[in-house]
């Protein structure tokens, strides 16, 4: 089989994983379950995997790990991996999950407005075009939530929101780290460290028998959120990028707010109208059009 082949396969497949998380989370908040024990369970699912892959990268890329470096991975944790999923969570509580993956799926759009802050430079006309044309497509997405009975909406978009600015700002912070430890060690040890920071906030806020008495479902849910959601979608994006390059995998991901609508639609019963299509539709030509676009070099200011 091409490589190429593979690699669209690898992009699809961590699309989907990535799609299927909203539906696990949702699916866990219906037996009763808590955000923080859910995500708990998630990250105790994971760990294994990314102590497993930080102890292979460190073979590989021997150079040790310096002082400053365990902060920057502590913020890269903090960040795109600790914060990002709490205030996710969170926000599941209050809006259906197609209006999360498409509230999620802005993020490149704050790496562009960050990185203009960032330059104090006002986006080129083009960008600031494709800019308008996502936040349009939020808007018919939200519109069409406020048409349900979502309790406390404004909360859960203000939350989703929040998660998708946290992985922004992972995002406009990770290359010096991945230029200096590369990338496997980055991702491993970054996604471990937000696992302890998840692990132990439950320790403080809960009691360790509460994971262990959810029912088989919760624990599947988190299970599943750990391994087909967390694991093997990192490692799928990673195997993609390898053979088709960052922007051709970032294009294939536009599938990852089509999947999750339907899914919504088809196991959680969520109704798909038009203007939820249509945002949809709207926040993924508007992140293609970004993705095409010349972007400026952001400095290294958040």
């Amino acid at each position: 089989m091409r490589p190429a082949t593979v690699g669209v396969a690898c992009a699809i497949l961590g699309a989907l994983g990535f799609s299927l998380k909203a539906i696990l989370v949702k699916q866990g908040y219906r037996y009763g379950v808590d955000p923080v024990t859910l995500l708990a369970l998630r990250m105790l699912y994971a760990l294994p995997f990314f102590i497993a892959m930080a102890a292979h990268a460190a073979r590989r890329e021997p150079r040790p790990i310096g002082r400053g470096d365990w902060g920057s991975l502590l913020l890269l944790g903090f960040f795109g991996y600790y914060l990002s999923s709490y205030s996710d969570f969170l926000g599941l509580q209050y809006i259906s999950a197609g209006l999360e993956r498409v509230l999620l799926y802005t993020y490149p759009s704050m790496v562009v407005l960050l990185t203009a802050l960032g330059l104090r430079r006002m986006p080129q006309p083009q960008l600031l075009a494709a800019l308008a044309v996502c936040y349009v497509g939020v808007g018919f997405a939200v519109w069409h939530d406020v048409q349900g009975v979502q309790r406390n909406l404004p909360l859960g978009v203000q939350l989703v929101l929040l998660s998708a600015l946290s992985f922004a700002v992972y995002l406009m912070r990770c290359a010096p780290a991945i230029h200096r430890l590369g990338a496997a060690r980055v991702t491993a040890w970054a996604t471990g460290l937000a696992c302890l920071m998840v692990l132990s906030q439950f320790a403080v806020q809960r009691p360790l028998a509460a994971l262990w008495s959810q029912p088989w479902q919760v624990q599947a849910c988190g299970l599943g959120m750990g391994v087909f959601c967390t694991v093997l979608p990192i490692w799928l994006n990673a195997h993609a990028i390898q053979r088709l390059g960052a922007s051709r995998t970032a294009v294939t991901s536009t599938l990852g707010p089509v999947f999750t609508l339907f899914l919504a639609w088809a196991v959680l019963g969520e109704e798909l109208g038009w203007r939820m299509l249509a945002g949809a539709l709207l926040v993924i030509v508007g992140v293609r059009w970004i993705a095409q676009l010349p972007l400026p070099a952001a400095r290294n200011t958040l």
